[in-house]
């Protein structure tokens, strides 16, 4: 099956069971983080390209342009049609991944599917923008074999 993939930073970390470092505010990042996930994912899913990319990490809008975001999401998302469902599989708070800056990370990994892909793995990579606001930064979908 082919790969598609979407990056503003593409991150392959592979998710452990150790639980996340909590942040001094008493709000474990994952929840904020998979909060901001959802969020951006529903404008993905709704097809709403060019307003995930200005909703996106300020990391994310450094890596590449609307315009090359709206066509890479476009190719990787259209051949898989409308999302079927989406399950949280795990998410780990980090605070280096390779290619990206220091900072404040949580990766996110949803068992998904999708009109023509019966099962994907998608990883979305939320980062704390300088503002405290979490944002993603990064974007992978790999339907399963």
């Amino acid at each position: 099956m082919t790969r598609h993939w979407i990056a503003g930073v593409l991150v392959f970390v592979a998710l452990g069971a150790a639980p996340g470092r909590v942040l001094a505010s008493g709000e474990a990042p994952e929840k904020a983080a998979e909060a901001a996930a959802r969020s951006w994912l529903a404008l993905v899913d709704s097809g709403k390209y060019g307003e995930s990319w200005d909703a996106a990490a300020a990391f994310f809008q450094k890596s590449l342009t609307r315009a090359q975001w709206i066509d890479a999401v476009t190719k990787a998302r259209s051949p898989l049609g409308r999302l079927g469902s989406r399950r949280l599989r795990g998410a780990k708070h980090e605070t280096r991944l390779p290619g990206a800056p220091a900072g404040e990370y949580v990766v996110i990994e949803y068992d998904t599917s999708f009109a023509t892909v019966a099962a994907a793995t998608e990883r979305v990579t939320p980062m704390q923008d300088p503002d405290g606001a979490w944002r993603v930064s990064g974007y992978f979908v790999l339907p399963a074999k």
